[in-house]
């Protein structure tokens, strides 16, 4: 794991050109954990049962709940990866944790770090499975704490990207860790969406599912999939909004 970049050049304060790395990377985590919490808010507290992580979606389709929350858990955690598939609530999850996985991943191994946000893994048991799900983002969560204090803001990472034409461009880690935040923020917006499709709730009887009372949408937390500017910028108070300036 890097503790300091090479590349590098702090000032006696333990800034790099005017920024306080340890307050920027404190901030970074804290953004990273808010994000990944409120998925777990969605999945402990709003969803209330298995079915619903794996509900295709009509207005986005071949979309789940499950699918984006893993993809968005993953990539910040896992650098190496890619695949394509259909859109249902827990897809949704799965994607946005990718994300985390993938650049966690690339900067505990050794220098140089690449990264490729393309990589991907399908028909995981948190898409389908809320306790998976939740013990997924917990992980997630327990990673972020553990690796990102000891990484430099400024740590240099090679980015690997399909355009459709490869790309390879240089980045940081600072950089990808806000793009991951910032991508699962845009995951749970859809996710809205999708939880608004719900609207009925099942139950198991025998090995059918029975639909047992209409409901208007499942109710999410009120600045989900909202981005942390548009939240500031009309003065909410959110864990991502006003109250955090």
């Amino acid at each position: 794991m890097v503790v300091e970049s090479s590349t590098s050049t702090n000032n006696q304060n333990g800034s790099h050109d005017g920024v306080d790395e340890s307050l920027a990377l404190d901030r970074l985590l804290e953004v990273s954990t808010v994000v990944l919490r409120q998925a777990i808010e969605l999945v402990e507290n709003s969803l209330s049962s298995d079915e619903q992580l794996s509900a295709p979606s009509k207005y986005i389709p071949g979309s789940t709940i499950g699918k984006h929350l893993f993809y968005t858990r993953f990539l910040l955690l896992n650098p190496r990866a890619s695949v394509h598939g259909t859109s249902i609530p827990g897809k949704h999850l799965r994607h946005a944790r990718d994300h985390f996985v993938l650049l966690l991943d690339s900067v505990s191994s050794p220098a140089p770090h690449t990264l490729n946000y393309d990589i991907r893994l399908r028909n995981t048991p948190m898409e389908t499975v809320r306790k998976a799900a939740l013990d997924s983002f917990k992980e997630a969560i327990s990673r972020l704490e553990e690796i990102v204090p000891n990484v430099a803001l400024d740590e240099p990472i090679t980015l690997h990207a399909v355009t459709p034409f490869p790309q390879v461009v240089q980045t940081t880690f600072g950089r990808e860790l806000w793009f991951a935040a910032l991508h699962a923020v845009h995951h749970w917006s859809m996710l809205r969406v999708i939880a608004g499709e719900l609207v009925r709730k099942f139950h198991v009887d025998g090995s059918l599912l029975i639909p047992i009372r209409s409901l208007q949408g499942i109710t999410v937390e009120e600045s989900l999939g909202f981005a942390p500017s548009t939240l500031v910028y009309q003065g909410v108070e959110a864990p991502l909004g006003k109250s955090r300036i």
